[in-house]
Order: structure tokens, then C-alpha cells, then sequence
């Protein structure tokens, strides 16, 4: 979270190890040098000022002189990317004397000396010196040298010591003296003024292009031609102003409620009182009495019990219950005490308390972790006000061939010097008309063009309802070729089915009890499926996981809420009570109260509760989960031989089981249900039996992943579901075609005194009801090389599939790191990957090179969705905060369209950035050739043919994605072979064009050179006196009214060739539709605008061939707006 000396007190790293890490710089203001670039800023018209807004860092260097963090008062932040991006800013000093009143920090600090304010507070003074970054707020730690994150407890504390220090709130100067360090609990996104929003918009180095190029037509007399682009430019300033103005105000909007919510906090001494949420400070104690809020702030929960809505942070609008943080006294820090599982312990900010339930102290408390934009909606809104800029090639090329164009341009401005200055013509003119021939090859538009096919493919997937916060993947898209999915929810149905439960008795399966021929009879797996679920009742229904539901109402059972909760036991004043409903079987007992959850993990891959039948004092435990899992919690005397051989007969059908077991508890009336030891009282179970649930596949999921294999794109399941109902699953779904063998791997950390070791064995399930047959095994110590080609050879002619768990995926990524790689290449089943090793796994597949897509829909997805190149989140949510894209239809159809959405866009912004810069370079072409005549194109001229530019720009894009994804991806490159050959070739071509009709018109027998006229002459034309004079041929032109043959011959030359190069670009297959398909899917649905856009597609040709003609009269024939000089 801080930051820590890389090379001395000058240098460090701010947020090591976070997404936000950045390298910090000192510098301290000098006087001397802040005086000299004043001067410069008057004496350059600030234009030094402009390059320093643009160069942060040159304006640091230029300023100020080096010095340690602890001095400085201006410090330089570079970002650790490989964008390297600068920021500047300036350390603020805080006067901590007026809050202290005389008195010592270490008094108010007395019960939390390793406060990072604490540690803060600069002695004597009682100063705080802080920088605020991407609204995130970093004090100076005088004792650790190093600017730290402020606005959360620390993660050193103990579960222990955060009961100890905040359990009874703070004081009320405690509470002051945090929040003018912290700052205020509040999101704030300021509605940015329009002015602001304005000068930002033009000081963008585009527009300032823009201006200079607008000058400079001006004082050359174009006015038509540079009227037109201050227009242009006018409305595109206006649009995106517009659009910035929009997006803050609905963030805005979106947060603000935020700071407004009312709570009811403990302050040490005085007791609970009512505040609003902006003034909480970690530390603060939050009393939850039963109404429904919306958290202002991430906390954690320290008594009681919460229902919560966690819709906003995961897309599932399912409840989750919190439990209390346990006063377990060790020396681990409270994260590390509770792994993966510390989630479960902390109400998130902007997520929804559904319902409290009070313990034996009163009612639900919780103390303040994380306050503002620290918190996880803050963590939200900071994404979209500061996405992470994106490693794109398309986007890093583009910039160096704009790079390599200006120095063409600048092998054009030194030609026209050249041309003009050997002609004798005056400084001024050879200037402006090399700057005139520099501004053509680079057109102003050009940086621009890599987004326009973005916007169109973002309304047309809308229509499709996926939606997109990060507009920029969608080119992305265009270049997956790896698709990772989760399994349960993604690509099979979110509901399961029961199928049937397999009895244990006396170690010993008995035969499969089916719930269609009647409900369980009474006994321990009965109430194991009745109480060992997470299921509510809230609002009159029960509501919770869909696979606790199924499982619940199979054994016919109904739910209630009751206060038959023991407050002095510990557990809550409120619990759910279970009894037998109408369809239940006979049982000999009025209920069961849930007292206390051990709610489930990914991490653990279990849950259990403690019960109490109704009307006795006998305490119980069940445990629920995977199968492996909870058949290690149990006693082994209780667990059947033949565990492994009926679980694999169920997995290989592509059931989903889950395992049952049971506990008697002794508890006195003393002890307390909050005090108990998980690890304790889940140990030496009774195995119960096994549920098995049907998992059946949507109906999309076959023929979507047909579609992707035969566009060569690989997929890959990660799931936390059991290895060998994945599998049959990826054979059913297609993911592993029939015929291809799965070759199971298995890898072990080492242990004293064996090395770490992976075995791989080959699976063959054409009789899937039975145990696997392992046809050879391989086992490979840490210390061996392996190779794929003996798999090659013992597999023949057929492929092969690498299927896994998550520990042995942990195992090979620490163990075999050269050995992950060459798996990885051919693994195609992950499962029982935990949500931070479905993250790894998305990054290793990048390593290799791959574009990664990631389809999930849940929580467990969430880092993974991050982590990829473009995450899908199946979401009935209009869009979720853990994926850039979010499709409302639940079914992985949206995939094959996001991916050819993605690739029309890509194949578009190529079209468009290659007719922009040929354009740009075609014009340029015409106006050297004239330059040797002293002439250049004509004010409308240029006019037309920009029109005809933006027009062609504007509508490539328009064609929509061709509907079969074509087995090979577009390019991703601008700097490649083909497309540098095309362009090139199409220049030299236009060069080859355009020079043979310069010189051809002057061969014929009726040319006069004409003498030089301003382009800027009322006009732009000029008419020979009759019987004036003779060409240098002898031909009279008596009756050419013309300016320049030259003029007319190589703009029309010119505009012939932009034109065949915007259809030449709008190539329609494979990844397009064909370009006349515009008419039917941009007008089809309005008749009378399609009728329209049929007479003016109609006409339009006929009025080019008309104004072209053949070449005798474009010699013959002079437009109105040719011009010469």
C-alpha cells in the first residue's frame, strides 16, 4: 500500500504491488528557474506553456531541482506500464494544532500506536504532509519514509485487535482528527463546468492541429475551404463537450445519493447517535438495526448477522449472509486468518442490507474499514473516471506510422523550399506553401480514424443487448482467438435438476433413492438437506442459491423466521426454522432452528451450519460440498470404499454431486456459538450420502462452440466444479470433439524428502457409467525435462486434451514453471480452480500470446473477467463492474457476436486509417507536381474533396458484420508486410497516374501555359483575352476559358482514384457483409428513407461520370473552382 526507496530518498514506488503502483520523484520549486520559464511563457505567446501542459514532466524538470521525498513540495509520478505516463503534483501540508488543543498526539493514539496517522504526524508542528492521486489520498510516513495510502484501517491488525481498538467506537476528537487526514466519506464526481470542459477539448493537441491548419488556409485566402473546417471543428468540439458534460452528470447522479445516506454510529463515551454517512472515519462503529440501507462505506461486521444484496459488485442479485470477524487471538493479520474467505466478514459500499439479525450484545455492529473513493464502489467509479490504458499493437503501431508520415511530410516541406526558393519566389510565400503541402499528407482527421468503427459496432451490439464499458476492446475482439467459459450458469443451465440422493449406511452405499418416487424418509440426511443450505426468508418467499433451493424444496420441508434464538449462547435473537410441510415424510420432530452458518467458499469448497431440533437440547452439525472435500472431514471407518468408483459413475454421466455429513455437538449453555472454532467442530463427521443434481447444457452451447472451433478459435472450461463432470460435460458440449483423448494431469508440491512430481494418464470414458481406465501412466519429478513428442506418438493419429484441478495447476505454475507453458498449450478442462486461479490462468494464456476471452456469470468469475482481454459477464444487469462487456441474453451466444463485431470494427479502422492517409498522400501528390508549375489546387477544390473524404470515412464503417466467423482473424497490425505492400502500391500507382497525365497534357497539341493567378482571385478562375497570346506550341486559346490544364487534369486524376479507393476498402468478406448491404440495413426498416438513399446512389454515379467526361474534354473544360498561383 506504500511506497518503498528503490534508489535513494529520491525515488520510490507509490502503492507497490496494487494496480495503482506508480514511480514517485521529489523536487523542491526553484525560484530562479520558476522565473525563467515565466519569462518564457511571455516571450514564446505560451507556447511554452502549452508544451509543458502536454509534457508534465519537462515542466517539473524545467522548475524544480531533485530532492528527498521528505523535502520536496512538487513530486513527478511515471506510471510502471509500459506507457510510462507522467503526473505532476504538489504536496499539501496540513496544521494538525488547532484539532490537538494542547494536546499530545500519542493521547489520542494511545490504543492504536501503529496508526499510519499516528506515524503521520510530523513532531514538532503536528503537521501532515499528504498527495492526492486519482482520488486517492497518500500521506507522508515520517517513520517509513514513504508516502502511504490513507482512508482504510491497516491490514496488520488482528481479528483480535480490531475487536479490542474500534470494538467501542472512537471519540469524538479521534473521529475530527481522522477525517481531516482521511477526508470526508463521500464519492464525489464534480459536474465539471462547461468552460473547463471547453479549454481542456481544445488544448488537445488534435485541435491544435486543427487551428494551425485553419490559420494557415486563411492567410492563403481559402476562405470557403477553411470556413468549412472551423465548422467542422466547431461541432466536433461542441459534440464531445456535449458528451463529457452528459457522462459527468449521470456519474454524478449515479453517486451522490452516496453521501446522503443517514446512520446511526457509536462514539466512545456518548453512545450511538445519528450522522450523515460523509462524516464516518475508519474506525467508526456502525449500529445496523434491522432497516434496509445502502452501505456508505466498506466495513467490517463484528456482531450480528447481515443479509446483503451483492447485485451491484458481482451482477447476481442473490442474498449472501455475513457473519461476524471471530476473536480468534493469534498474530495473523485478519485477511490472512481468513484466506479467500475475509469477503465474508465485509459489508461492501453500495451493496444493499436486506435484513439484520441482532446477537446477545444488541443489535448488529460493524466498524468503518474504508471510507471514499478507497471503498469497493469508489474502487468502481475510479475504473470508469481512470480506465487502465490499453496494450493494443493496433493502437501503439498506429502512433508510428503517424510518426513515419510526418517525416514523409517532411521530406514534402523540404521540397517545396527546395522547388519555391529555386524559382526566386519570396520567404513568405515558399513558407506557406511548404506548410501548406506538410498539413496535406497529415490529415487532421487521421488519429481519429481508428475509432469510427467502434462507435457503430458498439450501437449495433447494444441492439443486441451486450453492453460495453470499455469501447476500446471492442477492436480487441476482432483479435481473440482463445475463449475461456465457466461451466455451471454459462454453459449449462443455472438451475439444477435433482436427480436423485445415494444413501450411506454402516460405510456402505445403499441403492439410489430417486425424489420422483416420493420424498427421503426421515433421518440425518434428510435434515442435512434441510438445514444445510443458505437460504432466506425474506418478503414472504424463501429466497437464496439456486442449487440450495432445488435441494430444499425436494425434501418438502417449508421455512419460517423465528426468535426461538438464544442471545445468551450467542447466537441470534432471529434464526431460520425448518418443518415438515404437506409433501414432507412423516418425521417424529416439530423442527429444526439453523443457530449459527459457516457459510460456503470457493476457497474451502464447503459449508456447514449448527442446528437444534425443536423442543430438545441436542446440538448438530452438517456439513455440505465437494465431495472429495467433505469425505476428508470424515471419520474414514464412516466413508464407503467404493467412494471414488460411485462418485466417478455419477461424474462421468455429468452429474453434479455434492457430499453430505453429520456431527453430534455437546455444547453447554456457556458456551458461545460465536467462540467456535470452525477447523474444531468440522472434524470427525459421519458421511451421510451423496446428492446428485442434473446439470443439463443450453441449448446455444453446442452449436456456439461449434461455430468457434470452426473459426479456429480455441476454447477452454474453468470451472470449481468436480474434474470428471467437467470433462463430460466438454465431451458433450462439443469442447472436446469425440474422438480426441483427455489426458489427466496431476501435480504435487514437494515434500520432505520427495521432490515435487506431475503424473499424467490417459482416460478412455466409451463406457461412462464405469471407472476410468488408465491405459498408461508417466510421472515426472521436478528435476526431469519433459516433452510432448512421446504423448505424440503414444496418442497416433489422434488429438489430445490436458484436463486439471486447481492444485494441480498451483503445483505446475510453482514447481514446473518451463513445464506450464507446453501443458497450457493443449489444456483445455481446468476445474476446482478457485477465482484467483482462474485469474492466473487467464494471465499465463496471455504470456503465450493469446487474446483471452473470458464468459462467466458469477462472483467467482469476477478477477478473471479483469483479467482478459475482454471479459463477458452473463448479467441480467444493464452492466456489470467486473467485465468490460455485459450480455443481458444468459447464453454464450453473444460471444461469436462480440467476436465478429470486433473484428468488422477492427477491418473498418484499418479501412479508414488507410483511405485517410492515401487520401492525405494522393493530394499531396497533385499539389507537388503542381508546385513545379507555381501553381496549387483551388478553394473549393480541396473543399470537395474533403467533403468527399469525411463523407467516404464516415460510412466505411457502416457495413455490419459478415454472420459466419471466417477461420482465420484480421490482422492486428498497421506496420505488417501486406498492408505496407498495399499502400505503397496504391501510392505509387496514384504517383505513376498522376505524373502520366501531368506530363501527357502537355503533349498535347492544343496546351498553353497559362500565366500564374491568385487561388484566391473572386472565383478561383480566370478567362484569356480573345486572340490573346499564343501557346509555346503555337495553339491558340482563343476559346479556353480555363486557369490551368495541369490543375484540372490531376485534380480530376485525383478525385477518380479517392474514389475507387473508398469502395476498394470497403472490402466486404470475409469479416464484412458486402458493402450494398447498407441500403437495406441503415434504410430497410423506413421505405421512404430507403427510396431516397436509392435516387441519390442513383444519381450520384451518373453526376461523377457527367463531371469527369472523357479526357479530351477534362482538357477542354474548366471547372469553376480549379485555381493556379
Amino acid at each position: 500500500m506504500g511506497g518503498k526507496p528503490l534508489l535513494d530518498r529520491h525515488h520510490a514506488l507509490l502503492g507497490q504491488g496494487t494496480e495503482e503502483e506508480m514511480e514517485i520523484f521529489g523536487y523542491r520549486t526553484q525560484v530562479f528557474r520558476r522565473a525563467l520559464c515565466i519569462s518564457g511563457y511571455l516571450f514564446s505567446c505560451g507556447a511554452l506553456l502549452l508544451f509543458f501542459y502536454w509534457k508534465p514532466e519537462w515542466d517539473v524538470w524545467a522548475n524544480c531541482v531533485p530532492c528527498n521525498l521528505e523535502e520536496a513540495d512538487i513530486v513527478l509520478l511515471r506510471a510502471t506500464d509500459e506507457f510510462q505516463r507522467y503526473k505532476r503534483k504538489k504536496v499539501i501540508s496540513l496544521n494538525l494544532q488547532h484539532l490537538l488543543d494542547h494536546e499530545k498526539p500519542e493521547q489520542l493514539f494511545s490504543e492504536d500506536q501503529e496508526s499510519i496517522i499516528h506515524r503521520a504526524i510530523v513532531r514538532p508542528g503536528c503537521k501532515v504532509r499528504y498527495i492526492q492521486v486519482q482520488k486517492l489520498r497518500y500521506i507522508w510516513d515520517v517513520l517509513g519514509k514513504a508516502f502511504v495510502r490513507v482512508g482504510s484501517l491497516e491490514d496488520s491488525n488482528t481479528c483480535y485487535q480490531i475487536h479490542q481498538k474500534f470494538g467501542d467506537g472512537l471519540t469524538r476528537r479521534q473521529r475530527e482528527l481522522r477525517k481531516l487526514v482521511c477526508g470526508p466519506n463521500a464519492i464525489e464526481i464534480e459536474i465539471r463546468p462547461i468552460w473547463k470542459l471547453l479549454f481542456t477539448e481544445v488544448l488537445n493537441p488534435f485541435y491544435i492541429f486543427q487551428a494551425f491548419t485553419q490559420m494557415l488556409w486563411l492567410s492563403m485566402g481559402y476562405y470557403e475551404f477553411a470556413s468549412f473546417l472551423v465548422v467542422l471543428s466547431v461541432l466536433s468540439i461542441g459534440i464531445t463537450v456535449y458528451d463529457l458534460r452528459q457522462q459527468s452528470v449521470k456519474l454524478h447522479n449515479l453517486v451522490k445519493e452516496h453521501n446522503k445516506v443517514h446512520v446511526t454510529a457509536w462514539t466512545k463515551h456518548e453512545g450511538g447517535h445519528q450522522l450523515e454517512s460523509c462524516h464516518l472515519v475508519p474506525g467508526d462503529v456502525l449500529l445496523l438495526e434491522g432497516q434496509r440501507l445502502s452501505l456508505p462505506c466498506d466495513a467490517i461486521l463484528l456482531d450480528g448477522s447481515c443479509v446483503v444484496d451483492e447485485g451491484m459488485l458481482t451482477g447476481e442479485s442473490v442474498p449472501v449472509t455475513k457473519t461476524p470477524l471471530p476473536q480468534a487471538d493469534n498474530v495473523q493479520p485478519w485477511k490472512k486468518h481468513s484466506l479467500e474467505d475475509h469477503r465474508r466478514h465485509v459489508l461492501f459500499c453500495g451493496t444493499e442490507v436486506i435484513q439484520t439479525r441482532p446477537s446477545g450484545k444488541g443489535p448488529a455492529r460493524a466498524v468503518v474499514l474504508q471510507t471514499g473513493f478507497n471503498t469497493a464502489k469508489g474502487d468502481l467509479v475510479r475504473s470508469i473516471l481512470y480506465p487502465k490504458p490499453l496494450n493494443f499493437r493496433l493502437y501503439r503501431e498506429a502512433f508510428l506510422f503517424i510518426v513515419g508520415l510526418m517525416f514523409v511530410a517532411t521530406l514534402g516541406l523540404i521540397y517545396a523550399i527546395c522547388v519555391y526558393a529555386e524559382n526566386k519566389r519570396p520567404v513568405k510565400e515558399t513558407v506557406m506553401m511548404a506548410l501548406l503541402l506538410l498539413t496535406t499528407v497529415v490529415t487532421p482527421a487521421l488519429p481519429a480514424a481508428l475509432t469510427t468503427g467502434i462507435v457503430y459496432a458498439q450501437k449495433r451490439l447494444k441492439k443486441r443487448k451486450i453492453f460495453c464499458i470499455s469501447p476500446q476492446r471492442i477492436n480487441i475482439c476482432g483479435q481473440l482467438n482463445l475463449v475461456c467459459f465457466d461451466k455451471t450458469g454459462t454453459l449449462t443451465e443455472d438451475g439444477l435438476n435433482l436427480f436423485g440422493v445415494v444413501p450411506c449406511q454402516d460405510a456402505s452405499f445403499l441403492p439410489l433413492h430417486s425424489f420422483s418416487s416420493g420424498p427421503l424418509p426421515w433421518g440425518p440426511l434428510c435434515q442435512a438437506m434441510t438445514t444445510c443450505h443458505s437460504l432466506l426468508f425474506l418478503d414472504g418467499r424463501i429466497q437464496g442459491d439456486p442449487m440450495d433451493l432445488k435441494m430444499f424444496e425436494g425434501t418438502g420441508w417449508e421455512m419460517e423466521e423465528s426468535g426461538s434464538g438464544d442471545p445468551e449462547s450467542g447466537a441470534p435473537k432471529t434464526c431460520s426454522v425448518v418443518k415438515p410441510g404437506p409433501k414432507a415424510s412423516k418425521a417424529p420432530s416439530e423442527g429444526m432452528s439453523i443457530l449459527h452458518q459457516f457459510p460456503f467458499s470457493s476457497s474451502l469448497l464447503r459449508m456447514s451450519v449448527v442446528t437444534k431440533e425443536l423442543g430438545k437440547d441436542t446440538h448438530g452439525l452438517y456439513m455440505k460440498g465437494a465431495p472429495e472435500t467433505v469425505a476428508g472431514f470424515c471419520l474414514p471407518k464412516t466413508v464407503p470404499p467404493s467412494f471414488q468408483a460411485e462418485l466417478k459413475s455419477f461424474t462421468a454421466q455429468g452429474f453434479r454431486v455434492i457430499a453430505l455429513a453429520h456431527k453430534e455437538l455437546s455444547l453447554d449453555a456457556a458456551d458461545s456459538l460465536r467462540d467456535l472454532d470452525r477447523d474444531e467442530v468440522e472434524s470427525g463427521l459421519t458421511f451421510l450420502g451423496l446428492l446428485v443434481m442434473e446439470n443439463r447444457l443450453k441449448g446455444e452451447t453446442r452449436p456456439v462452440l461449434e461455430e468457434l472451433r470452426e473459426a479456429r478459435i480455441r476454447t477452454v472450461m474453468v470451472t470449481g466444479d468436480n474434474l470428471e463432470t467437467a470433462i463430460t460435460v466438454g465431451r458433450n458440449s462439443g469442447m472436446i470433439p469425440s474422438g480426441d483423448r483427455v489426458i489427466l494431469v496431476e501435480a504435487s508440491d514437494p515434500e520432505d524428502p520427495y521432490p515435487a512430481s506431475v503424473t499424467w494418464q490417459t482416460v478412455e470414458d466409451t463406457q461412462p457409467c464405469k471407472e476410468k481406465n488408465q491405459v498408461r501412466q508417466s510421472v515426472l519429478n521436478s528435476s526431469q525435462k519433459f516433452s510432448l513428442s512421446g504423448i505424440n506418438r503414444s496418442m497416433g493419429s489422434s488429438s489430445f486434451h490436458f484436463a486439471m484441478n486447481g492444485k494441480t495447476f498451483q503445483a505446475l505454475q510453482k514447481s514446473f514453471s518451463s513445464l506450464l507453458p507446453k501443458i497450457l498449450v493443449n489444456g483445455t478442462v481446468f476445474a476446482r480452480m478457485s477465482p484467483g486461479q482462474k485469474s492466473s490462468l487467464v494471465e499465463e494464456f496471455q504470456k503465450l500470446d493469446y487474446y483471452v476471452g473470458m464468459c462467466g456469470d458469477g462472483a467467482n468469475d469476477c478477477g478473471a473477467l479483469k483479467m482478459a482481454h475482454a471479459g463477458i459477464s452473463l448479467s441480467e444487469q444493464e452492466a456489470s463492474v467486473a467485465s468490460p462487456f455485459t450480455s443481458q441474453t444468459p447464453n454464450i451466444q453473444c460471444v461469436p457476436e462480440l467476436i465478429r463485431e470486433g473484428r468488422a470494427a477492427l477491418i473498418s479502422s484499418f479501412a479508414v486509417f488507410k483511405y485517410l492517409v492515401l487520401y492525405g498522400m494522393i493530394l499531396s501528390m497533385g499539389c507537388a507536381l503542381l508546385y513545379w508549375q507555381m501553381q496549387v489546387f483551388g478553394n473549393y477544390q480541396f473543399l470537395v474533396q474533403d467533403a468527399v473524404a469525411m463523407a467516404a470515412g464516415l460510412t466505411m464503417s457502416l457495413t455490419h458484420a459478415h454472420p459466419r466467423l471466417a477461420p482465420f482473424r484480421p490482422s492486428g497490425r498497421l506496420i505488417s508486410p501486406p498492408l505496407l505492400l498495399s499502400v505503397v502500391f496504391s501510392i505509387l500507382s496514384n504517383l505513376a497516374i498522376q505524373t502520366w497525365g501531368f506530363v501527357f497534357v502537355k503533349q498535347q497539341t492544343w496546351y498553353a501555359q497559362v500565366r500564374s493567378y491568385s487561388a484566391c482571385s473572386p472565383g478561383n478562375q480566370s478567362s484569356f483575352p480573345i486572340g490573346g497570346n499564343e501557346a509555346p506550341n503555337g495553339t491558340s486559346a482563343t476559346r479556353n476559358i480555363v486557369v490551368s490544364y495541369e490543375n484540372t487534369t490531376l485534380y480530376h486524376l485525383a478525385t477518380l482514384d479517392c474514389c475507387v479507393l473508398a469502395f476498394v476498402f470497403c472490402k466486404g468478406r470475409p469479416f464484412r457483409k458486402p458493402i450494398y448491404s447498407n441500403c437495406e440495413s441503415q434504410w430497410g426498416s423506413n421505405p421512404s428513407q430507403y427510396q431516397q438513399f436509392q435516387a441519390f446512389a442513383i444519381k450520384a454515379p451518373l453526376a461523377s461520370l457527367q463531371l469527369l467526361g472523357p479526357l479530351s474534354r477534362i482538357v477542354t473544360w474548366s471547372p469553376f473552382w480549379s485555381g493556379a498561383m
